[in-house]
């Protein structure tokens, strides 16, 4: 068995955390003239709070950009490695953590839905399909944007499992454990009965449905 290039490792993660630490609605909400999100809504830099500025093309080019530097690290990692097998997998692990640990935002990012989808689609485009149908059957049936994440986090592993085998499982996994971690005010708030449903003002996270409360 060859020894894994430790470098070649050590670049990967290095490169798909800083990837995945791009704050892309702090930055494109700026650049807009909207300044800072964090002073709105929620503070969160994902689209939902995003959409909360009336403009949804921002909050669209939230989501995408969020997704897209997921995706963007992991396949860029497996084009430029192909003999490191383990590597996107880390790779999808690390761009995960970036967003929701940037060290640009003093570790404090997003709640991580949106790059998930991103690296789940880069790891096994089905795998991140069936995560993406399963955050919008669960927004259309419990009517709670954050709920819908968490059960989507939560099905990803055993269906990369399926996929992919156990080793992707297990960092998928990790990513689903960050991602329940991150969403802990909404746990609490839908175990109070307070979480805004889909469409219903007056919350702090109320806004219409999006799986990137990011």
């Amino acid at each position: 068995m060859a020894h894994p290039d430790i470098m070649a490792y050590l670049a990967a993660l290095a490169g798909s955390y800083l990837l995945g630490s791009i704050p892309c609605g702090l930055l494109l909400t700026r650049v807009a003239g909207l300044g800072d999100i964090r002073s709105i809504g929620s503070g969160n830099i994902g689209a939902t709070n995003v959409l909360r500025t009336g403009n949804k093309l921002l909050a669209l080019g939230t989501l995408l950009g969020d997704f897209g530097k997921g995706l963007a690290a992991v396949l860029a990692v497996a084009a430029l490695w192909p003999a490191e097998p383990m590597l996107p997998a880390l790779a999808a692990l690390a761009a995960v953590l970036g967003h929701l640990f940037p060290v640009w935002l003093r570790f404090k990012g997003g709640k991580g839905m949106a790059t998930t989808l991103g690296v789940l689609v880069a790891l096994s485009w089905p795998v991140g399909l069936f995560a993406a149908l399963t955050w919008l059957a669960a927004a259309v049936l419990f009517r709670y944007s954050s709920l819908a994440a968490l059960i989507a986090a939560a099905v990803s592993p055993a269906a990369m499992w399926y996929a992919r085998g156990g080793f992707d499982a297990a960092l998928v996994l990790a990513i689903a454990v960050l991602v329940w971690i991150r969403h802990h005010q909404n746990i609490r708030r839908l175990l109070r009965g307070e979480e805004p449903k889909i469409g219903k003002r007056g919350g702090s996270d109320a806004a219409p449905p999006s799986p990137a409360d990011a």
